[in-house]
């Protein structure tokens, strides 16, 4: 039996930003032929376009053995949280690491009185919507529906606030 160490989930520092950007890259290099270049480009940001992102809202890095092995971020939309960039190393999947970090986003959500959380994401990450679909988002024809070529769609998942 292979015994994993504990996984540690925190909030991103601008020091961890190198190490999303390729977390992300490593994450769905896997998927690069699906997407356009462009499509690929904008789910593979480089530090540069992260760094920003830190100020709009929360990022979580999931740790394993003090290694960056997932990443997710969220940002404030009027009542909704908008998920993005989450992603989960391929060598750590398997783990339920992206529900850890969708249960750190919601707990984010619910106490900061948000009433919904939604995501885009493509057709072809299979894995993913699984996940999604398991955690109560369902589909929905918000836009966008396109990512630079790319096929999206978005899910929405409705909180019951107290």
């Amino acid at each position: 039996m292979v015994q994993y160490s504990p996984l540690q989930i925190r909030l991103a520092t601008q020091g961890d930003i190198p190490l999303i950007a390729s977390a992300l890259y490593d994450s769905f290099k896997e998927y690069e032929p699906l997407y356009t270049p462009g499509g690929f480009k904008a789910t593979t940001p480089t530090a540069d376009v992260i760094r920003p992102r830190i100020d709009e809202g929360p990022m979580w890095v999931a740790l394993q053995d003090g290694v960056i092995v997932g990443t997710i971020a969220a940002v404030p939309k009027g009542e909704s949280l908008y998920i993005r960039s989450m992603a989960i190393l391929p060598s750590a999947r398997g783990h339920r690491i992206g529900e850890l970090l969708l249960r750190h986003v919601e707990d984010f959500a619910l106490a900061q009185g948000h009433r919904r959380m939604f995501l885009s994401t493509t057709p072809f990450l299979a894995r993913a919507i699984r996940l999604y679909e398991k955690w109560g988002f369902q589909r929905t024809d918000e836009g966008p529906h396109d990512l630079f070529g790319t096929p999206l769609f978005t899910m929405v998942k409705t909180l019951l606030t107290p």
